[in-house]
């Protein structure tokens, strides 16, 4: 059979990586994105670009009222936005100037047959399909979404003034990073969820140093709450709770997780779950020659683990035999203020439910010198290793936290053991110094 075209991409986030990567191999390639200028998907346009630069400008505002600084300095919305619009904006001709050799089909495409993508009247064949049509906020029952009072992170990353006060449900990545954000700009902020603790899969004091920082912050914790229905009203969003308590905000952020987008696939060939398209270690999905990468697999909703994936498919299609990636060994993270967290391999609670044999080094940064001039009096820093000493894995807890796990991520990469890993001297003073004590007592 004669195909319009070597390899298709459905969908141009993360996607659009391998798309580079296949046209510069000599493939003939094409790009199916309903909005090109929405090349890079939500992680550069509603996800983690601009929430870190939000971040970045809140932690600015946080930092300056500590003790030994005078006067008080404001978040000013509109600019940033501003700023955030021209970043954007730079980002994405990068992506269209690499793309270059990439033929780029404007709107939305469904695979309505094996190897056969419809976009709009017209139907692309093509021998190789990656399909990488990201995910979408979940709105749980009751809760009446309607970009205004009641949001999700596509409109909260794009307001142009803070908001008087702020709900906030959920206590991921994205509710607990918010939550950070709008506290440290000095806006009062709710957080609701539904247990009764922070980070419930991390090591034990991590999530009680977050609901402290948490607190510090001035951030109202509602714990234990579900909300049964809300709607924005005269009065702002009126929340009702599932015990029957309510109250009034003026907006209310949604944070409740995020669902594969699947609607793209017609082929009975390719199966489907309540995570998202079944695919196999590789990234093939149950029809061979098609792929699934990034949020749409429900493996891991990250942007650099839908770039690692894209990237091996790309490798695999063009016969460079790449070694399996191990998707426990991407890094996690969340971006709170001041102290954030990140974890690599197996954490506590990991190898707990596995009941496997660990040995377990955790330093504690109160009372060191650098980590209390810095703001991380809170953090905590907690390495794995097997029987035989090899490294398993690492939570840390503390500012710049997604950096520093990137030593722990290079030494699981290596398989190296705590033996190799103590040879290394890190800078003093530094949060990392505080890792390689943690390594030394493994």
């Amino acid at each position: 059979m004669t195909y319009d075209y070597d390899i298709l991409f459905l969908g141009g986030g993360l996607n659009y990586a391998g798309a580079v990567v296949a046209s510069k191999r000599g493939l003939k390639t094409a790009l199916v994105e309903k909005n090109p200028s929405h090349l890079g998907g939500t992680c550069l346009h509603n996800g983690c670009i601009p929430s870190k630069m939000y971040l970045g400008a809140a932690e600015t505002v946080r930092a300056s009222k500590n003790p030994h600084f005078e006067g008080s300095i404001s978040l000013k919305m509109e600019r940033l936005d501003d700023e955030k619009e021209k970043l954007l904006l730079s980002a994405t001709q990068a992506i269209m100037r690499q793309c270059e050799k990439v033929d780029i089909m404007e709107g939305e495409g469904f695979l309505t047959a094996p190897h056969t993508v419809r976009v709009k009247e017209r139907k692309i064949t093509a021998r190789h399909v990656v399909i990488g049509t990201g995910s979408s906020p979940f709105i749980p029952d009751g809760i009446e979404y309607d970009g205004k009072g009641v949001v999700t992170s596509d409109e909260i990353l794009n307001i142009r003034t803070l908001p008087e006060k702020i709900a906030i449900y959920g206590d991921g990545a994205i509710g607990l990073e918010t939550a950070s954000f709008f506290a440290s700009s000095g806006v009062p902020t709710e957080l609701i969820w539904r247990h009764d603790t922070l980070l419930r899969k991390a090591h034990p004091a991590i999530s009680k140093n977050l609901f402290r920082q948490m607190q510090e912050l001035g951030v109202t914790l509602l714990r234990n709450r579900s909300i049964k229905s809300a709607k924005t009203t005269g009065r702002g969003v009126h929340i009702l709770y599932e015990d029957g308590s309510d109250h009034y905000v003026p907006m209310l952020l949604v944070a409740t997780g995020r669902r594969a987008n699947v609607s793209a696939v017609e082929c009975d060939e390719i199966q489907t779950d309540s995570r998202g398209i079944v695919t196999d270690d590789h990234f093939e999905t149950t029809l061979p020659n098609h792929y699934a990468i990034g949020d749409c697999n429900g493996k891991l909703q990250l942007a650099h683990a839908a770039r690692a994936e894209v990237l091996y498919v790309v490798a695999k299609i063009v016969g460079d035999e790449p070694e399996t990636l191990n998707l426990e060994n991407v890094v996690k993270f969340i971006h709170t203020l001041p102290c954030g967290y990140a974890s690599v391999g197996k954490s506590k609670s990991d190898l707990e439910k596995s009941g496997v044999c660990y040995k377990e080094s955790t330093v504690f940064l109160r009372g060191l010198p650098f980590p209390h001039t810095h703001d991380g009096d809170l953090g905590v820093m907690a390495l794995y290793a097997d029987d035989e000493g090899f490294i398993l894995g690492g939570e840390i807890f503390s500012p710049d936290a997604e950096e520093l796990i990137a030593v722990v991520s290079m030494a699981l990469a290596g398989e190296m053991d705590a033996r190799l890993a103590r040879r290394t001297v890190l800078a003093h003073p530094t949060f990392s110094e505080s890792l390689e004590r943690a390594f030394r007592r493994l």
